[in-house]
């Protein structure tokens, strides 16, 4: 049996899976935009102009302006996370939805390749979609701040391929709540997102920036939408597209694992 790091055989046809759910997406797009629409109005009106009244300026940068880019972080986990677990995992085991598209000419990998493309396209569109919300705001910068739609592509691709490993393992649908409260919520809460790393205890810092992608896409995130360049950005940028590559390869290979009988 192949090992789980082994390069995955993934054909062009993998956009047929991520063709097929963006149509299932666009049947309900209604009900689809208005989450994160809704979503970056409350944490920009709940925190950063109630909490962030009592919060003087961060490293030079009013609180409400701090805690934007960190909102659009928070975003692309969320969307790739359970989008690639629940999503994923309904499609695998409910619907029958991967059963009856290896029956077609597509691999197990090309399936599983299109679910994480599908994931971090998921990302793309909550950013594209909170933008605005944000520019009316005025708490980024523009243009530089519509580099974070790539980065959402690519950070929402890590993100998938981490979920894709839990589905991979998990016994069931409610095992996955495992990683969306004791992985996913502590990353939200530690990664730099609402305030700085550097408030939190050394060995807490160490954890967040070597075992958290938020932290990275946090910095990422605030490098594009706030007017500084940042020094770390290629060791941020390496971080995640490393850490992209491991994930895809192993969620993949796990799920070729699970899926033939």
């Amino acid at each position: 049996m192949p090992s789980i790091f082994s390069l995955p055989r993934v054909s062009r046809r993998a956009i047929k899976v991520w063709q097929r759910n963006l149509d299932v997406f666009w049947k309900t797009w209604k009900v689809n935009f208005f989450p994160p629409f809704i979503e970056a109005l409350l944490y920009l009106t709940a925190i950063g102009l109630g909490i962030g009244t009592y919060v003087g300026a961060i490293d030079g940068v009013p609180y409400i302006n701090y805690i934007a880019p960190a909102i659009l972080a928070i975003s692309v986990m969320n969307s790739a996370f359970f989008e690639c677990t629940y999503g994923s995992y309904v499609r695998m085991y409910y619907q029958k939805s991967f059963d009856a598209i290896i029956a077609t000419p597509l691999s197990i990998e090309d399936v599983i390749a299109g679910e994480l493309l599908w994931g971090a396209t998921r990302s793309v569109i909550s950013v594209a979609i909170m933008l605005p919300v944000l520019v009316a705001f005025g708490v980024i910068s523009l243009p530089f701040s519509l580099f974070a739609i790539p980065l959402a592509f690519l950070a929402g691709l890590t993100f998938a391929g981490l979920a894709m490993c839990f589905t991979a393992i998990t016994p069931s649908i409610d095992t996955l709540n495992y990683p969306s409260f004791l992985f996913i919520t502590p990353m939200m809460l530690f990664s730099g997102t609402f305030f700085p790393l550097s408030v939190l205890p050394a060995i807490f810092q160490y954890v967040a920036l070597a075992v958290f992608p938020l932290t990275h896409l946090v910095a990422l995130m605030r490098m594009a939408t706030l007017p500084s360049a940042g020094t770390l950005l290629p060791l941020h940028l390496a971080w995640i597209l490393t850490a992209t590559v491991i994930f895809c390869v192993i969620s993949i290979n796990l799920m070729r694992r699970r899926l033939i009988v």
